[in-house]
């Protein structure tokens, strides 16, 4: 069967001549990661190397010597032996640059988010249907074989017939951007796993934030949302905090459920906690207090469960995960808690509680 991001008789050809080749555009922090990946698959050739900086594009291609190296993306696009083209440029170019690579006819990887406004991410997914190519969007955590098993019992029950809230923590005193807010550089994580662990988009998003560091870009996010199922659900975003977590907790009717991409082990920890009802007194409630369990998780790279699945999925022609119709459902809340943040107030500049014992 077709997705509507694949093609049928293009993966056909592909597994009757050979290896799937891949070219990487973008090697500054992350594509390095990526070029590693791909060529590390088996049935796939990391064919060629794209990027401006010559510095990064001879650093790279040093580790890689079966690889062509461009400066312009145009030679990648213009190679016919080349399938497809995975990009780890920046955020702003992510859309532009798929509509290329899927109108040359090559299937496209690119990392998140898929675009900064919803309608540029609109016409990517429509370049993959008009052309009958795979768009997959790099959302990492998507992959972790952690949230995996996470999303795996909240939809099991164990953790409860209903699952009341999520939260998330993504903070650090990590590196400032000046092209882009805590929202955009650190929630298309969350985001994308709220929307992963939910199963539906929300009918209720706001933001606040604010920018201590660089006006106009907010260091710090707090995001909330409320879905059709009642679920709710709050992001805390940062890059100005002495702690460094990624984090995400599941409370459910029955139990909860933590996983924690900083543990060196048990990432994911299931605590038997919650309320019962008290068979004594009707409508009372007693306090369960249990002890807690780490499921095993499997100890493999997010990003190569990533990469596999993008080559797998253009050899099978069937959608991935991430396809680029679940790219864009996060750039549809970006936007809403975007607009939020640029609807809060503002604070008057050089004003402090601090110093004047006042409120905020």
């Amino acid at each position: 069967m077709t997705s509507p991001n694949g093609d049928e008789r293009g993966s056909a050809e592909l597994s009757e001549r050979g290896p799937l080749t891949v070219g990487v555009a973008g090697l500054g922090y992350w594509g390095p990661n990526l070029a590693r990946n791909f060529a590390a698959i088996d049935g796939c050739e990391l064919k060629w190397l794209c990027d401006a900086d010559p510095a990064a594009l001879a650093r790279v291609a040093a580790d890689h010597p079966g690889a062509r190296a461009a400066s312009e993306l145009d030679a990648l696009l213009s190679d016919p032996s080349l399938d497809a083209i995975a990009l780890a440029t920046p955020v702003p170019t992510h859309a532009e640059l798929a509509v290329r690579v899927l109108e040359a006819g090559k299937h496209c990887f690119v990392e998140k988010p898929l675009a900064t406004a919803v309608a540029d991410a609109e016409r990517a997914v429509g370049a993959a249907l008009r052309a009958g190519r795979v768009l997959m969007v790099g959302h990492l955590l998507e992959y972790h074989p952690g949230v995996r098993a996470l999303k795996e019992l909240a939809d099991s029950g164990e953790l409860g017939d209903r699952i009341f809230y999520i939260y998330g923590n993504r903070l650090n005193l990590g590196r400032l951007r000046a092209d882009e807010n805590a929202l955009w550089s650190l929630g298309a994580h969350d985001v994308s796993v709220l929307l992963m662990l939910a199963g539906e988009e929300p009918e209720h998003a706001v933001a606040h934030g604010e920018s201590y560091l660089r006006p106009g870009v907010q260091d710090v996010v707090f995001c909330f949302l409320r879905f059709p199922s009642g679920l709710t659900a709050h992001l805390h975003l940062s890059w100005l905090d002495p702690h460094k977590e990624r984090r995400f907790t599941v409370v459910g009717s029955r139990r909860m459920a933590t996983f924690d991409d900083m543990a060196l082990e048990r990432k994911l920890t299931v605590y038997d906690k919650g309320f019962d009802e008290d068979a004594r007194t009707y409508g009372e409630y007693i306090t369960r207090s249990g002890g807690s369990f780490s499921p095993r998780v499997a100890n493999v790279e997010p990003l190569r469960v990533e990469c596999e699945e993008f080559v797998e999925s253009v050899r099978s022609g069937r959608s991935p995960h991430s396809d680029g119709t679940s790219g864009l459902r996060v750039v549809r809340v970006l936007e809403r808690l975007q607009r939020s943040l640029e609807s809060s107030p503002v604070r008057p500049a050089g004003r402090t509680g601090a110093s004047t014992g006042a409120h905020p």
